[in-house]
Formats: structure tokens, sequence, C-alpha cells
């Protein structure tokens, strides 16, 4: 999409900012089933279409999504923004789940990282035992 089509007030067509963001259309109706976002109808009422404002929106939601918030996490965030249209409420909120996120990432590393001791327990008993065979 270039910056023409990021123009205050017009519409981007969802097709275009699809390609755009390398997501599906049923992505960004799914968010909208969810209340999460938005769309417009166009002027020439042919398809649905996203404000500048929205697709900023977008953007930030694919980022949370990639820190690992759920739907219904973004459903809360969005609520609170509504309500408040403050920072000082959503910013808190937000720093919360992401706390609640960084503890499940550590938690699994943990796992992970035991995991990966006992592979390379087993790998070595393996490795052993095929040397004693030979």
């Amino acid at each position: 999409m270039d910056n023409s089509s990021q123009n205050a007030g017009e519409i981007v067509p969802i097709g275009e900012l699809c390609n755009e963001l390398g997501i599906s259309t049923r992505t960004l109706r799914y968010w909208e089933e969810m209340q999460i976002i938005e769309s417009v109808e166009r002027q020439d009422r042919s398809n649905r279409g996203y404000t500048p404002y929205m697709v900023r929106r977008i953007k930030f939601i694919l980022r949370l999504k990639e820190l690992g918030l759920t739907i219904k996490e973004m459903q809360d965030l969005y609520k609170i923004y509504g309500d408040a249209k403050k920072t000082d409420e959503l910013i808190p909120e937000l720093i919360r789940m992401l706390d609640h996120h960084i503890d499940m990432v550590d938690a699994k590393i943990t796992m992970l990282s035991t995991l990966r001791k006992e592979i390379v327990g087993y790998r070595h008993h393996m490795a052993t035992k095929l040397s004693a065979s030979q």
C-alpha cells in the first residue's frame, strides 16, 4: 500500500490492507466479530475498508498477537480504551497482561531447559550404549 492511500479520511480497502499485512480477510472479519476492530463502508459501497486510525490499530493488534495476547485480552483492552480513552488506565492493564505473558514464557523456558537436559542425557546414554556394543 502506498502512502497516498493513507491520506486523512481515505478508506483502505480490506483486500489491499490484507495484502500489505500478510493476513487474510477472514482474520479481519473475525476481529470485527470479536469487536476489537471496526470497518467502514467505502464511499462506492463496493467493499469494507479501514480508516487510517483503524489501520494503525490493526498493526498494533498484530504486535500484541506476536507478544502472545489472546483475543479475550485484546477485547478487555479495547473495552478499557473505549470506556476511558485514557492511557493512564490502558497502560497499567497492558503491563499486567504482558507481565502475565512474561511469566508464562519464563515457565516455558524452564520446562524446555529441563527437557533439553533430559534429551541430552538420554542421547549420551544411547551413545554410550552404542559404543559399548561395538
